[in-house]
């Protein structure tokens, strides 16, 4: 079976607020969807199964094997669920944040990769901003000269 081809930032940045996972079973079939993403990742990705696997491998320290990435990415292998740990090194060797993201915003949260914190940050700081100029407008309005323009001896 050919691989499929790699599509970098395949999903966009949602800005909507993301809700957390409250509801009775809200998170029913997470380890199903996470195989799917694993699946999607190693069918995306052009290098065989043994190289991204010795990848990780090098960066966990531990022994990853394309066996272990083959059950991975099995829907019919519930008996072998993904570590949180080689899911994060799946995706830093593959690249593929993107994947990652839809499964943080069940939980409530979004996911942001390396510089576009920064943007994140400029927001943050604009808002404190907006904050700061609100209260020295309204401080403006009322505060009184400081003994500068009075005469002096009267």
């Amino acid at each position: 079976m050919p691989k499929a081809k790699a599509h970098p930032d395949q999903i966009g940045f949602a800005f909507e607020a993301p809700q957390p996972a409250r509801a009775d079973a809200s998170l029913a079939g997470l380890e199903q969807r996470i195989c799917c993403m694993v699946g999607t990742i190693l069918a995306s990705d052009c290098r065989p199964r043994e190289i991204i696997a010795a990848r990780m491998s090098m960066l966990l320290g531990e022994d990853v094997s394309r066996s272990m990435l083959d059950a991975y990415s099995s829907p019919a292998r519930e008996d072998h669920k993904v570590p949180f740990s080689r899911l994060l090194a799946l995706i830093a060797v593959t690249d593929r944040h993107d994947l990652l993201d839809p499964i943080m915003r069940e939980i409530g949260a979004g996911l942001l990769v390396g510089d576009e914190i920064k943007t994140a940050r400029i927001g943050h700081l604009s808002q404190q901003k907006k904050a700061i100029d609100e209260e020295l407008r309204k401080l403006k309005g009322d505060a009184p000269l400081i003994r500068g323009d009075t005469p002096r001896g009267n």
